[in-house]
């Protein structure tokens, strides 16, 4: 027997998802685009850059640190832009480059045209925390 959809469902479904509030979304990083990092700070936003690599380990300790901060404190997310570079796509590129990224695991936070912290492999929660809280 053939499933039918109706359309008005899923647009409705979707307009729903759309309306949520961005905290709820809190683990969410959006993946890095040339330019996405540029016209976030030229729209006056905060941006908390991740470079890391899937099969990084450090990376994914952090990310559990990051996330854990998010889910507790909706201000993160209020206040920054999360952004993820891909460091086997990116580590040649301009946004890697421009920055002197040294490695993957590197955390960032960016206002305007300046870098307020970094942290390069660091997996402490107090220090991952800082780092965000330099960004409110």
């Amino acid at each position: 027997m053939p499933i039918y959809v109706n359309r008005r469902h899923v647009l409705g479904a979707l307009g729903v998802t759309i309306a949520l509030p961005r905290a709820s979304f809190a683990s969410e990083f959006l993946p890095y685009a040339p330019g996405l990092i540029e016209d976030a700070l030229a729209n006056g936003q905060t941006v908390f850059v991740d470079y890391s690599a899937t099969w990084c380990g450090t990376c994914r300790r952090q990310g559990r640190v990051i996330n854990a901060l998010r889910s507790k404190n909706a201000a993160y997310d209020a206040a920054m832009t999360f952004v993820k570079v891909d460091w086997d796509t990116y580590k040649d590129h301009m946004v890697t480059r421009s920055r002197n990224i040294p490695r993957r695991s590197t955390l960032l936070v960016l206002r305007g045209h300046a870098e307020l912290e970094r942290i390069v492999a660091g997996t402490s929660r107090g220090d991952i925390q800082s780092l965000m809280d330099a960004g409110l």
